[in-house]
């Protein structure tokens, strides 16, 4: 049975991103909060100081995501290509072509990010979008979902294979078809807000959203179409700073969490 982080074992209550709920209880101590989730991170996280790509970053950020594994969480991970190229700021060019050298972007940064965990000694796979054989499997549900269930962190490459979609869509699309518990968003930012923190001191920092807000009133937690399929799936979402990673999945009341029963 799948649960959120955070359960009062004798009432079956959880407590998440400062939001209650009601849960089935459990009959086992040793149940997990979490089966399964997709975490999606952007490209700047692994960017260097010189370069496209960081590995001191590549292998920190790797060693973040490890520690859920490590907890017992099967690991899924979509990773974004803007520290290398981005379709959606092709301008004049041909943005169909753009979103494809983007999606090869994300390519690179999962073999980076496969490299670094196996350098940690976490055995991790790289499941592509798009045919790539040379360099790594096809996507499959079946497949993924039988390499989580061995405990092999899951890097999913090429977004969602489409143009015109952005990897936190094809991060929601991945969480849908590998029956993930939650989509964790980390962000450069620690939440989600009214406005932009850096531009409006006054901007409201939210704890707990509905999607049908976030939708209403165009809150910059993620695109439009990321948010209606979680939605549509009641998938719920989890936006946080990627350096508090471990700090959200330890029940901290970190980020903002969306869902249908704020």
């Amino acid at each position: 049975m799948r649960l959120l982080f955070c359960l009062g074992h004798r009432w079956g209550l959880s407590f998440f991103a400062g939001a209650w709920y009601t849960e089935k209880k459990y009959a086992g101590e040793d149940e997990k909060m979490y089966k399964r989730v997709l975490l999606k991170i952007s490209g700047e996280a692994l960017m260097g100081e010189n370069g496209p790509i960081g590995f001191e970053k590549v292998e920190k950020t790797a060693r973040s995501i490890a520690a859920l594994a490590e907890k017992g969480i099967e690991v899924g991970v979509v990773v974004g290509g803007g520290n290398i190229i981005r379709g959606r700021d092709a301008g004049q060019h041909d943005r169909n072509r753009r979103d494809h050298m983007g999606m090869l972007a994300t390519a690179i940064n999962a073999l980076a990010l496969q490299d670094a965990f196996e350098g940690l000694g976490r055995k991790a796979a790289v499941l592509s979008a798009v045919d790539m054989d040379r360099f790594c499997d096809s996507f499959s549900s079946r497949r993924a979902k039988e390499l989580l269930s061995q405990k092999v962190i899951v890097i999913f490459a090429c977004g969602s294979g489409c143009p015109f979609f952005s990897t936190d869509t094809a991060a929601a699309l991945r969480a849908a078809e590998i029956g993930a518990d939650a989509l964790l968003l980390a962000k450069n930012v620690d939440a989600v807000y009214s406005a932009d923190p850096k531009k409006d001191p006054n901007a409201v920092r939210y704890s707990h959203l509905s999607y049908e807000k976030v939708i209403r009133d165009n809150l910059k937690a993620t695109d439009l179409t990321a948010i209606t399929l979680c939605r549509e799936q009641e998938l719920p979402i989890l936006c946080f700073a990627l350096d508090r990673l471990e700090e959200a999945v330890e029940c901290e009341n970190v980020g903002t969490l969306i869902d249908s029963k704020a």
